[in-house]
């Protein structure tokens, strides 16, 4: 049954515009009878253009208040749909609990929605005054924790790995410096700190916010995306019937550079040797990639939704080869696990 017009209507709130939804639906192909997995569910606007196109949809969100929010959807989809509130890092095991054995497609959209930017006691903008929260399941230590209870170095290593921000050292000994006053609590204190010492540049109108790398980082370290991403990536490669699609869609270099490796090596038939070192035997690719490469969005849509500008789509199809599990080491999946653990209620 073809989904009524109640499911392809936009959220309540409008704005939460899905990145290329266009090339999302393209490369996955969704069909009827078919099933598939949206890891990310935020505003559902994804699970309803697959439930448009006919297929089932079962919708993986980490955050309690969108799945919340999409019961509505649920009620409207007529059984097709199904909401979990779980991590999609985990997609096989939920799968699993629903007696679902394989699937026709994935898709993810990695890193934090638009919905959670803009619900400023969620702690993740900058621009919108809150608790200093970050936490998209609301469980384990919060960026105030973090801030407030790692030390100097700790907290460079999280700037520059996770947030490549070039002014690391600085900027956590300023928030070190800062602390023994008043504690971080707000995201006003941590992003008027960075204004401060990350600074503006000379051409204030043409550069990202001084706070946004920093920001960034502990949004990562706190959520643990990057080790949730490669986790995402081998569950999706084990429940994948052959000729199933994974379509990923990331916003940050790193989140890219995992998602390109991990198709560039799914994808290998050869170990590309040369006449200093000989091709070796290789496992079976595990997908065919959808296209050369990477996608990126169109000048339209960038215009309209600002989010677009930074986004990259790469798709595979699963092919009969078993799934081999993963390594996050051969993804050069950046690493902060060393670090200490912050404790403590700060917010």
């Amino acid at each position: 049954m073809t989904a009524g017009p109640d499911i392809l209507s936009a959220p309540p709130e409008g704005r939460h515009l899905p990145v290329m939804l266009a090339e999302v639906v393209a490369a996955l192909g969704p069909r009827p009878g078919e099933i598939h997995v949206d890891g990310t569910f935020g505003a559902g606007g994804y699970t309803r253009a697959i439930l448009a196109a006919g297929a089932d949809v079962i919708a993986i969100d980490r955050d309690e208040t969108a799945i919340a929010a999409g019961e509505p959807l649920v009620q409207a989809a007529g059984g097709r749909l199904r909401l979990v509130n779980g991590r999609f890092g985990a997609l096989d095991e939920h799968l699993a609990d629903l007696g679902v054995p394989a699937v026709d497609g994935v898709v993810l959209d990695i890193g934090v929605s638009s919905m959670q930017l803009d619900q400023a006691d969620r702690g993740f903008s900058f621009r919108n005054d809150g608790p200093l929260d970050m936490r998209m399941g609301r469980e384990g230590p919060s960026a105030a924790d973090v801030v407030n209870t790692l030390d100097e170095r700790d907290l460079a290593r999280i700037f520059w790995v996770l947030g490549e921000e070039k002014r690391s050292n600085a900027l956590a000994r300023a928030i070190v410096a800062d602390r023994e006053t008043e504690p971080f609590v707000r995201t006003r204190q941590l992003a008027g700190l960075a204004e401060r010492v990350v600074g503006w540049g000379k051409r204030r109108h043409d550069e990202i916010h001084p706070a946004t790398r920093a920001f960034q980082a502990l949004r990562i370290f706190v959520n643990g995306e990057l080790d949730e991403l490669a986790a995402a990536l081998a569950a999706a490669e084990s429940v994948l019937k052959p000729g199933g699609r994974l379509v990923v869609v990331s916003f940050h270099s790193l989140e890219d550079r995992i998602v390109k490796r991990f198709f560039a090596e799914r994808s290998r038939e050869t170990s590309g040797g040369s006449r200093h070192a000989p091709e070796t035997t290789v496992p079976p690719p595990t997908f065919r990639l959808i296209g050369k490469g990477v996608l990126q969005a169109g000048e339209a849509e960038i215009a309209g939704n600002p989010r677009a500008r930074s986004a990259k789509l790469r798709a595979g199809i699963r092919t009969e080869a078993a799934a081999r599990g993963i390594d996050v080491a051969d993804l050069d999946v950046p690493t902060v696990a060393d670090l200490p653990k912050p404790t403590g209620a700060s917010c």
